[in-house]
């Protein structure tokens, strides 16, 4: 449950790219219609004409299918992503190199993912942080924005439950307005908040660098960013202190390592995040996370919400949400045979 609405189920759409020398590349996304403005059919429509359009390609040719991609249609970015990220996945197996090695990068820091808290109920919210605790997490993340003095009260609550050692962030997903986006943080001064993500509306962006100004707590840009265009307009104006990466937001890798590029100019820290995807997406977020030094916050939670884990091998949650990778090549995991046997397919080939 967020400020924009409920989720009970997610549809993911898996997209699976074969070479005629029998390599394969996965990827992954899960469309969000208030954010990204896609929906499963939409996604499944498009990814035809895509994956059309890539046919005759090479697939390790990543920034010029990039390209073709822009070209077959405009936005999409969640559909976009799924198969940029087997073209990557597909392009570190012909090396046989993890995807981290892959993009130049190396494991040289242990990554903790956070824990969500929903909005709802004083007390559930309470509740619910306290169990994250209690599992070990030493991160969480509260979702606010719903209402601004409620959310005050319940972050105080949350703060004074959980102690001062647990690391409390919190996600308004565009809920307040101005003024009380800047009312609600400085309320919020005194309970020791990490950041705040996307405290207003996305498309009132031009207000950020004034909220930045007075709020006690860091800005997150999350829905105001979706690729480096977005990112390099508000880092020129001042308008945040991070900035949230996720895949279904940038079209997928080739863009979030642009994002990355942007942020390293000016030494920014950056989330690594996502939407309800499986651990396809957040596998590729983990290999992300080992390609720069900016890559400081992780938001790898949403697979732990999913009954069903159809995944063979990625990344592994260990003790206080602790992220470690495989050492195969790519993202090092693939799907489990009798989850695709019941799945909705679309085959595109020559």
């Amino acid at each position: 449950m967020t400020s924009l609405g409920y989720n009970t189920q997610a549809q993911s759409i898996y997209v699976r790219i074969k070479t005629d020398q029998g390599l394969e590349g996965l990827g992954e996304c899960t469309p969000s219609p208030y954010i990204n403005g896609e929906t499963y059919e939409t996604c499944m429509v498009v990814g035809r004409m895509l994956a059309k359009a890539l046919l005759d390609k090479d697939p390790r040719n990543i920034e010029d299918n990039v390209a073709v991609m822009g070209k077959v249609i405009y936005g999409n970015t969640s559909i976009k992503s799924a198969f940029d990220i087997a073209l990557y996945d597909l392009s570190s197996k012909a090396e046989d190199k993890p995807l981290y090695a892959f993009l130049g990068g190396s494991i040289n820091k242990t990554i903790y993912t956070d824990y969500t808290v929903s909005v709802g109920a004083s007390e559930s919210m309470v509740e619910d942080a306290l169990r994250v605790k209690e599992a070990g997490y030493f991160i969480t993340k509260v979702k606010v924005g719903k209402n601004a003095e409620q959310d005050v009260a319940d972050i105080g609550a949350i703060r004074e439950a959980v102690g001062d050692a647990m690391n409390i962030r919190i996600d308004a997903n565009q809920g307040w307005g101005v003024e009380e986006a800047a009312q609600s943080l400085s309320a919020m001064e005194s309970f020791n908040i990490q950041y705040c993500e996307e405290p207003i509306k996305r498309y009132k962006f031009d207000f950020l660098p004034a909220l930045k100004g007075v709020s006690p707590i860091k800005i997150m840009a999350d829905e105001s960013v979706l690729d480096h265009y977005d990112a390099h307009r508000l880092i020129n104006n001042a308008s945040c202190d991070l900035i949230n990466i996720k895949l279904g937001k940038s079209s997928g890798i080739y863009k979030a390592l642009k994002i990355i590029k942007a942020a390293e100019k000016v030494d920014m820290g950056l989330q690594l995040g996502g939407f309800l995807e499986s651990k396809v997406l957040f596998t590729a977020n983990a290999h992300l996370a080992h390609t720069s030094e900016c890559c400081r916050y992780y938001d790898f939670d949403s697979p732990l919400f999913s009954l069903d884990d159809p995944v063979i091998g990625g990344m592994k949650y260990g003790d206080n949400g602790q992220i470690t990778l495989t050492e195969g090549a790519g993202l090092g995991l693939e799907l489990d045979p009798v989850f695709l046997k019941n799945a909705e397919k679309i085959n595109v080939r020559t």
